[in-house]
């Protein structure tokens, strides 16, 4: 476990050397991607594999064991209940996008006509 810490740590402090906030809407970015891009993904495969392992379970597992059987059950309420958390999260991150104008993209600006010989 030491040496795991150690190992995280090694990659993760550059990362933070690197990283240059210069306002509160680039850690609003930070924060946003990561929750986007890397926590929502993870729950998600963890919820379908629970939700998955415990279709095995309750299916193939418990054919005639009704203690297996059950715990199948559990496991595909936990992993609709994963699924249900990360719904929630990706949309209260979008209603914080909107609501905060955290957008990842600049804002469109007119672009004036274009004009041939001066006209």
């Amino acid at each position: 476990m030491k040496k795991l810490s150690y190992i995280s740590t090694a990659f993760l402090l550059p990362l933070l050397a690197f990283a240059q906030i210069n306002s509160i809407t680039d850690a609003g970015h930070i924060v946003i991607n990561l929750i986007d891009n890397v926590a929502v993904p993870i729950v998600f495969a963890m919820a379908f594999l629970v939700f998955i392992y415990g279709i095995f379970q309750y299916f193939i597992q418990g054919g005639h064991d009704e203690e297996k059987r059950e715990a199948g059950r559990s496991l595909m309420l936990w992993g609709i209940i994963g699924f249900f958390v990360m719904v929630s999260v990706w949309g209260l991150v979008h209603v914080l996008l909107g609501t905060f104008s955290l957008q990842s993209q600049a804002p469109a600006y007119p672009v004036a006509p274009y004009t041939v010989n001066g006209r």
